[in-house]
């Protein structure tokens, strides 16, 4: 079965490799960086929300934050430890409702690829 289209307009379509792209480094609002970073496509959203890729270096400890709307995550590679103890690793689907506090340590480096509804909001 062959389908005809139409070819997609420049600029409708963006592609990137999540291995070889270059991911831009996330700044807190209060202007601290930890060493994540973020390949986002959707730039008319702040970085850090609708989809994305998360990348997060050996040793890293995210913030403790409240989400304000649900997040969901597929971890890509690594393994990332929340802050109930709960390990997840590679393949693991997880989700968090709207509201929900915690904070994430990876002791080897991780990478995920994210959906969050709305921005988080630290709680240090």
């Amino acid at each position: 079965m062959t389908l005809t289209m139409k070819p997609v307009a420049e600029g409708d379509r963006r592609i990137a490799n999540i291995h070889t792209a270059k991911f831009e480094e996330f700044v807190y609002p209060d202007g601290v960086a930890l060493g994540d970073a973020i390949l986002q496509h959707d730039t008319d959203l702040p970085l850090g929300t609708g989809f994305h890729v998360y990348r997060m270096p050996a040793g890293m400890k995210t913030r403790s934050h409240r989400h304000m709307g649900h997040e969901q995550f597929l971890l890509l590679e690594g393994e990332l430890i929340e802050s109930d103890g709960t390990v997840f690793r590679a393949g693991d689907l997880v989700f968090y409702r709207d509201g929900t506090e915690h904070n994430s340590y990876t002791p080897n480096g991780c990478l995920l690829a994210v959906h969050i509804v709305g921005p988080e909001e630290s709680l240090e």
